[in-house]
């Protein structure tokens, strides 16, 4: 069943090819808030090489104000991914199927607030771009914590730059020149890491039409469809501990 399998890539027991499917549902998403966030307010909030860049240029400009915005967008990434290894810790200490479930629920929750206050947000022309910019980088950074948590930090959805580099490394080794008078020395592709990073990168370029297209064509709206793709994702964990607490609550009544 599609969600009972959706529902199994957020559970505490992983496998390889779990962390494989989640990392790409999450590059998706990622691809899809990143090009919505980028038309809504002309800016990508899940690059954070180019935000402290950018901090770091306007403060030697002088431009104070607008070195405290990337940094306010920079803290919220940091506070996003500060809640998921929050959340991960205290479900883990409780013994929880949900320890990633939980997260990935409160994405869900703030991309359907986002998707549902968006256009009210377009009519305060002096809150859309503050309030998106926050909101966008937590959610980023909330979501590119789980999968690095989930995957022992082999797996990350919005570094781009990183997952091009490995992909340029492995193509660098894969057509490498072995001479068979070497062969202690023979140069090998891990085409498995290969595979991986081009599914991220495919995932999330896929998520970035989608979700520009999405905006282009029903607006601050589109960010609900990823909103209930990750909601699926974290009901079958979350529903679990809340039947196994609801039974031990009646147990000791």
């Amino acid at each position: 069943m599609p969600i009972q399998y959706l529902s199994h890539l957020s559970a505490t027991k992983r496998s390889s090819q779990s962390d494989r499917h989640l990392g790409g549902t999450l590059a998706f998403v990622a691809g899809a808030v990143n090009a919505g966030g980028f038309l809504a307010i002309g800016g990508y909030t899940s690059h954070m090489t180019g935000i402290v860049s950018s901090m770091a240029d306007e403060l030697a400009l002088g431009n104070v104000k607008v070195a405290l915005a990337a940094l306010a967008a920079w803290t919220a990434f940091l506070c996003g991914a500060a809640s998921t290894a929050l959340l991960i810790n205290w479900a883990r200490r409780h013994r929880f199927r949900s320890q990633y479930a939980l997260s990935l629920m409160l994405e869900a929750l703030l991309l359907l607030v986002f998707g549902v206050a968006g256009t009210y947000l377009a009519t305060l022309h002096d809150m859309l771009a503050p309030v998106t910019i926050l909101l966008l980088c937590y959610i980023m950074g909330l979501q590119n914590a789980i999968i690095t948590k989930a995957s022992g930090a082999v797996i990350r959805t919005t570094h781009v730059t990183g997952l091009s580099t490995d992909i340029g490394i492995e193509l660098g080794k894969l057509f490498y020149y072995n001479r068979q008078a070497m062969p202690d020395m023979a140069v090998r592709a891990n085409r498995v890491k290969l595979k991986l990073h081009a599914l991220l990168i495919g995932c999330f370029f896929i998520g970035g039409v989608s979700g520009a297209y999405g905006y282009k064509l029903i607006g601050f709206s589109a960010s609900i469809l990823p909103a209930l793709l990750l909601a699926l994702l974290a009901a079958g964990p979350i529903l679990h501990d809340m039947r196994l607490r609801w039974r031990h609550y009646r147990y000791h009544m």
